[in-house]
């Protein structure tokens, strides 16, 4: 009797495989590697709005390193590879299971988050209109409409965390910093930091005259005929330190001033939307960011700035009854955090939805750090300029 019978001869014939399984394994070893290098690798994103001007611009593509601050762990792994939130040519088709939810996790990195660095990170709020499918919109209608009016009139959809739209920042603030802004200049610490030469604040631009060539001005791309003059000869524009600069040596240009929001007045939806605190996008704090073992004093002045942080991002049940606040049900005068948070703006600083509006970036909102420009494409420009030669492999800082 042969006690053997299981084992194979060596004499016999390997089955050779079909055309279709050469072709099924290849896409299925593809499809498997490349969602190990998105994961815990590196990245491809787009920049689908302004925020980031003049440093990154519309149709600038990037690739962003998970390796840096440690690849965050999939909290809703059951998705379909290469999507986001929806699938591919649908707005509503979710692209992910969220029955299964596993806690966050980050594998070590090689640094830490730096003030300065320009990050990706998910959505903090999750507040998105649906029927506009974009979370930076949502900002642009609750500042029009007001929060309560937009809740109201659209549909509200809260994704999990790692499936909320990827946003683009710079971090200003880390944790424990105590970060303000007077005048449209931050201050982080005690020390002011002013813009780099890429960032964009609105400027009052005097002319000495209108009678001047228009085209010396295209390479600023400062659309005059868009800002409304609000004086003689004077005009409101975005512009960088840079180009402010150089438009001071035009012999046609009398003065450029920063020109901020003046501190006091109020435009709505700036964080964290307290009525005894008047601040506005270009006048708010100080503000201390919280960081993983700091202990707030819980009272009036600083519920308003932590108790989206304390409830929503790590999880706690809070309520005030009779003034007094309670935490998981237990009296509490204070508050130890779990994670540590961030305070992210975008450069172009007065056309950006960013941590003014709704406040710190948990730790396990981040996705990476942006490391270069791999393709920059402009749909404005005609067809032999629509790629911008001068920014591919472009590094980012």
């Amino acid at each position: 009797m042969n006690y053997k019978f299981w084992q194979r001869k060596k004499d016999a014939p390997k089955k050779k495989k079909t055309k279709t399984r050469e072709w099924v394994d290849a896409i299925v070893f593809a499809v498997v590697a490349a969602t190990i290098i998105r994961v815990f690798f590196i990245e491809a994103y787009t920049i689908p709005s302004g925020s980031m001007e003049r440093s990154l611009l519309i149709g600038d593509f990037l690739f962003v390193s998970k390796v840096n601050y440690g690849a965050r762990i999939p909290m809703t792994p059951v998705a379909f590879p290469f999507a986001h939130h929806t699938m591919p040519l649908t707005t509503s088709t979710k692209a992910y299971w969220d029955g299964v939810q596993w806690k966050y996790h980050r594998l070590p990195g090689l640094s830490k988050i730096k003030r300065n660095d320009v990050v990706v990170f998910n959505f903090p709020e999750g507040d998105t209109v649906a029927v506009e499918n974009q979370a930076e919109s949502y900002y642009a209608l609750v500042r029009s409409m007001g929060r309560e009016q937009v809740r109201s009139t659209f549909t509200i959809i809260d994704r999990p965390v790692d499936k909320r739209e990827n946003f683009i920042k710079r971090c200003i603030g880390i944790p424990g910093d105590v970060i303000s802004m007077s005048n449209g200049v931050a201050n982080v610490n005690g020390k002011n930091e002013p813009l780099k030469n890429t960032g964009m604040m609105p400027y009052r631009i005097e002319f000495k005259t209108m009678d001047f060539n228009y085209a010396v001005l295209d390479e600023f791309k400062l659309n005059l005929g868009g800002a409304p003059a609000i004086a003689d000869k004077t005009y409101v524009v975005d512009a960088s330190p840079e180009i402010v600069e150089k438009l001071k040596t035009f012999d046609f240009v009398k003065s450029v001033n920063l020109s901020p929001d003046p501190a006091g007045a109020v435009p709505g939806g700036v964080f964290p939307n307290d009525p005894n605190r008047v601040w506005n996008r270009d006048n708010f704090g100080p503000i201390k960011i919280p960081s993983k073992g700091w202990t707030v004093k819980i009272d009036s002045n600083t519920m308003p700035l932590y108790y989206r942080a304390i409830r929503t991002y790590e999880g706690n049940k809070v309520e005030q009854k009779a003034g007094v606040w309670y935490i998981n049900d237990k009296v509490a005068t204070t508050y130890t955090f779990k994670m540590d948070y961030y305070w992210m703006m975008g450069d172009n600083r007065h056309n950006s939805a960013d941590s003014r509006y709704w406040g710190f970036v948990p730790e396990d909102h981040i996705v990476g750090k942006a490391l270069f420009v791999w393709m920059s494409w402009d749909s404005t420009a005609s067809l032999l300029h629509k790629i911008r030669w001068s920014r591919l492999f472009m590094g980012i800082h």
